[in-house]
């Protein structure tokens, strides 16, 4: 029924053995190997999914700069929800914002967890013998390759076993196992897994904003994945495989290491695209003293460039008080002489006049 996903994770599996079991000479039947292959298995799909998880980080901070647009739309269309439905959905493509982005990864690490069990569940199926599992191929696995499962030990334990696995399904794998060494495997990885668990989701939780976090569902989501999702571990750990606990802390380590680099790098653009704002506004400002240009059809003012109109006009005013400075100048100096000569203006010249024509008529 789930075919399309059972082969392609054995697939995957099968390759990642092939490479440490054959080619880097480990052994086919070497615990080591198995348990490496199933680690790669985890990082193969994790390195597919690594786009679509800086997408979801990045649409994560989108959403956190249109907040109060939200909150606007949500106390606007509290009563109507198909209406809120749909300016949510008009707001997140105006932004860019895919909500399904985010589900991605989640979504596609589903299907792959349930094949990876399926498929380790039937390299030893139950209430068959070892004979019968061991001339059975598993999907892509041939019947040789499954014997190599089946004979394969890690710390002395089958890598399919689990804790409470009846006595005669462990005796299955061939030989007496003895379960107090599958619970002296299980339990450190189990705790292991468990903190890797709630130290990832911690760092999710962290990256919230104050906003989201004084939300009352969004509080009890985070104290679900900090505190119940780890001891789920540790509770469900006894039901799952040796490999299938490899798989949890091997995804859960990557996820941890993921959030580190990706977070960090994109706090560092964020950084470097407020510093060039900054410096974008810095240069537009005007400088101290200076008084910025009227602007010409709608255009900023410029602050480094003189307004020619404006040089004009100045010019021309200081022209004319220059001029009417030594007009007053030199006016004054005329006075000052004709006072000491005792002239009186408009009277002095008018008496020389009479004299000459006196003179003339004598």
């Amino acid at each position: 029924m789930l075919n399309f996903i059972y082969y392609p994770v054995s697939a995957i599996l099968w390759f990642w053995h092939k490479v440490f079991g054959v080619w880097l000479h480990l052994g086919a039947t070497s615990g080591i190997a198995w348990a490496l292959s199933v680690v790669f298995l985890v990082f193969t799909l994790r390195a597919l999914l690594f786009k679509p998880f800086v997408g979801q980080v990045r649409s994560m901070r989108k959403m956190q700069e249109f907040a109060p647009e939200i909150k606007r739309l949500q106390k606007k269309y509290a009563n109507d929800k198909q209406k809120l439905a749909q300016e949510m959905q008009k707001l997140q493509s105006e932004h860019g914002v895919n909500p399904l982005g985010g589900c991605l990864p989640v979504l596609v690490q589903v299907p792959v967890f349930i094949g990876l069990y399926h498929v380790l569940r039937s390299f030893n199926r139950p209430g068959w013998s070892y004979e019968a599992n061991a001339h059975t191929a598993n999907y892509f696995f041939s019947a040789d390759e499954v014997k190599t499962f089946l004979d394969a030990r890690l710390f002395g334990v089958p890598l399919s076993s689990y804790i409470i696995e009846p006595q005669q399904q462990l005796d299955a794998f061939g030989g007496h196992i003895d379960r107090f060494n599958v619970i002296l495997v299980a339990i450190p990885l189990m705790i292991v897994a468990s903190i890797a668990t709630h130290f990832t989701a911690r760092h999710s939780v962290a990256r919230q904003t104050e906003a989201a976090m004084a939300n009352p569902q969004t509080a009890i989501m985070n104290k679900l994945t900090v505190w119940v999702f780890p001891l789920g571990v540790l509770v469900g750990g006894a039901f799952l495989p040796i490999a299938i606990l490899l798989y949890w802390l091997s995804n859960n380590g990557w996820t941890l290491g993921q959030q580190y680099v990706v977070y960090r790098t994109i706090d560092r653009e964020e950084q470097e695209k407020k510093a060039v704002a900054s410096e974008k506004r810095q240069a537009l400002a005007p400088k101290p003293g200076q008084k910025p240009t009227a602007p010409k059809g709608g255009k900023r003012p410029e602050s480094g460039k003189a307004n020619p109109k404006t040089t004009t006009e100045t010019a021309a005013s200081d022209s004319g008080t220059t001029a009417s400075t030594s007009s007053t100048s030199a006016t004054s100096s005329n006075g000052r002489a004709r006072a000491e000569s005792g002239e009186v203006p408009g009277l002095t010249s008018g008496r020389a006049r009479s004299k000459k024509q006196g003179r003339k008529r004598r």
